[in-house]
């Protein structure tokens, strides 16, 4: 029976989370919008120059409630890539919209930004730009486009909290933007999210929308002597059990980016030579984008080649794992709607395997790794 050494992501504990969540209960709030969702909500929105920032359950849920702020419903459209995860498309599809899938570039695997003018119609209402791996989309261009056909710009930043593009932090540059703190991302605690509103007028609706459609928060600030159901809404709120491992994590962004950087460079450094010779192609960041180094990837020169290097790894006690099926190629769109073909997105999700980065990955480990592809591939290991 194979034992697994190196698994594809590991939680990592800094020291505070285990006494702030005791801290939590001893405030008597631990229901949501207590101290510490407000300490993490003010640490990004001053990090990150964002407006008004609402943690959420996920961000699954804070894309949900940016499709309900910009009133999006049956027969409008919104432009996004197939290669991504499925939240982001399903809150197109629980507003009755649909969703107009664009391919992806080949050098960042973000959607390509050239594509997308031709596929606006007088139905489009948005643009979801996916950061994918913590790279940058080319967002000036996006930007231009929000311009010229009055549309609306979310950014699902789930995998790039502190990536940047040019000197803009991803989520400060459309109109909404959305992080994801579950267990996979840079910084967790465990399942999480936020909402980033960059559009003053949205921030009190915002509210109401999260707050299940009441004004409850205009009456916890004294705004009001009750509070009442006005708007539509859902519950989005996290525990202050939740926003207490979150803060503790957001204390230490600086040291876990760091680490990550260092074995993503070093991934690079010692694969490099495989990609030199062709076997493996490595990620690229643009000039115009700086990651958060969210994931580790490599693409392989055909799918078969791929599933045999994860079954090799796993052989050897390592989990990598390929990413994304493409959305339109499942059987919810095939049902749904007409097909399409999108060639660089089959081609390349078929390719790719991702490899473990996370903050308690040990150097050894790294090279194992690394060694490990070695040697499938028959390279001697100097």
């Amino acid at each position: 029976m194979e034992t697994t050494k190196i698994p594809f992501n590991k939680q990592n504990l800094f020291g505070n989370e285990l006494q702030y969540i005791s801290d939590a209960f001893s405030y008597g709030k631990v229901s949501g919008d207590g101290i510490f969702t407000k300490k993490c909500s003010a640490f990004i929105s001053n990090r990150y120059s964002i407006n008004k920032v609402l943690l959420t359950t996920s961000c699954t849920h804070a894309l949900e409630l940016s499709a309900m702020l910009i009133n999006l419903k049956s027969g409008d459209e919104v432009i996004l890539p197939s290669y991504t995860f499925v939240s982001t498309v399903n809150a197109i599809v629980l507003r009755g919209a649909k969703p107009v899938f664009c391919d992806i570039r080949e050098d960042n695997l973000n959607i390509d930004e050239e594509k997308i003018e031709e596929l606006i119609t007088d139905k489009t209402k948005a643009i979801i730009a996916v950061h994918y791996a913590g790279v940058a989309c080319e967002m000036d261009k996006i930007m231009d486009l929000s311009e010229q056909y009055n549309l609306w710009i979310i950014e699902d930043a789930a995998q790039a909290i502190n990536a940047k593009y040019k000197e803009k932090y991803l989520g400060s540059i459309g109109h909404f933007g959305t992080f994801s703190f579950h267990e996979t991302k840079n910084i967790s605690c465990g399942e999480g999210g936020a909402l980033l509103i960059n559009c003053k007028d949205f921030e009190e609706r915002a509210e109401i929308i999260r707050e299940k459609g009441t004004n409850r928060s205009k009456f916890f600030r004294g705004l009001v002597d009750k509070y009442s159901w006005v708007d539509i809404g859902s519950s989005y709120l996290p525990s202050e059990i939740n926003a207490a491992v979150l803060l503790a994590q957001l204390e230490n962004i600086d040291k876990i980016q760091k680490k990550r950087e260092s074995i993503y460079k070093k991934y690079y450094k010692r694969l490099i030579s495989l990609q030199e010779r062709n076997f493996i192609r490595l990620p690229e960041i643009n000039s115009f984008a700086k990651s958060n180094f969210h994931l580790f990837y490599i693409i392989l020169n055909d799918n078969n080649t791929r599933d045999k290097l994860m079954k090799h790894l796993k052989s050897r006690g390592i989990i990598a794992v390929f990413h994304y099926l493409p959305l339109h190629k499942s059987e919810f769109y095939h049902s749904n709607y007409d097909q399409i073909k999108l060639p660089l997105t089959e081609d390349l999700s078929s390719r790719l395997l991702r490899l473990p980065i996370y903050y308690s990955l040990k150097l050894e480990n790294v090279n194992h790794i690394i060694d490990s592809i070695m040697n499938f591939f028959k390279i001697e290991v100097k």
